[in-house]
C-alpha cells in the first residue's frame, strides 16, 4: 500500500512541478496535490483495512503500538514494509519520469526556504498528531491527511509519514534531500 501511495502522491508532485514550470496556473496546485494525499491515503486504507489494519505509515503504526492495538513484533514488520514500499514506489516514479523527478527535487521532503528547523519540526508534529489522532476510520484520515497537507505544504512539503520522506530521499539521494530528514521522523 504504501509503495502505491508513493507512487501516485510523487508522481502527482512531479507532475505539478512540470506542468507549472511553464504555466504557474498549470497543473493541479497545493489543492490537488493535497487531493491526492487524502485521497489515496482514503482509498488504501479502505481497501487494505481488513487485511493489515491499514497500517500505511510508521508514525501510525507507532502510535498504534503505544496504543497496545499491534504487537511490537508486528509493528517492527509492518514499519520495514512500509518503509521499503516507500524506496520501492519512489523508484518507480523516478524510473518513468526520470529527467523531471532529478529536475524537480524527487518529491523529497525539505524544510523550505525562510522557515526555521523549528517551525517545520512544529508543523510535523501537529500534522502527525492530527493524522495519527484520525487513524480509527478510512474517511477521517483522507480529510485529515488533506487538511494537513493544505497548512504544511509551503513549509516542508508535508512529511507526516517517515516512510514517503524516507522513500523519497534514498532514491532523490541528494544532500538537500537529507539535511533535515531527521525532522520527519521525529515530527
Amino acid at each position: 500500500a504504501t509503495l502505491l501511495f508513493l507512487y501516485i502522491t510523487v508522481a502527482t508532485v512531479i507532475g505539478y512541478k512540470v506542468q507549472s514550470a511553464a504555466d504557474p496556473c498549470g497543473g493541479v496546485g497545493v489543492l490537488g496535490i493535497a487531493w491526492a494525499f487524502g485521497g489515496m491515503i482514503f482509498v488504501l486504507v479502505y481497501c487494505t483495512a481488513g487485511i493489515s489494519g491499514g497500517h500505511i505509515n510508521p508514525a501510525v503504526t507507532f502510535g498504534l503500538l503505544l496504543a497496545r492495538k499491534v504487537s511490537l513484533l508486528r509493528a517492527v514488520m509492518y514499519i520495514v514494509a512500509q518503509c521499503a514500499g516507500g524506496i520501492v514506489g519512489a523508484g518507480i516514479v523516478k524510473g518513468i519520469m526520470k529527467d523531471a523527478y532529478q529536475a524537480n527535487g524527487g518529491g523529497a521532503n525539505m524544510v523550505a526556504s525562510g522557515f526555521f528547523r523549528g517551525t517545520a519540526l512544529g508543523a510535523e508534529i501537529v500534522g502527525t498528531f492530527v493524522l495519527v489522532y484520525t487513524v480509527l476510520a478510512p474517511l477521517p484520515i483522507g480529510f485529515a491527511v488533506f487538511m494537513v497537507h493544505l497548512a504544511t505544504i509551503p513549509i516542508t512539503g508535508t512529511g507526516i509519514n517517515p516512510a514517503r520522506s524516507l522513500g523519497a530521499a534514498v532514491i532523490y539521494n541528494k544532500k538537500a534531500a537529507w539535511d533535515n530528514h531527521w525532522i520527519f521522523w521525529v515530527g
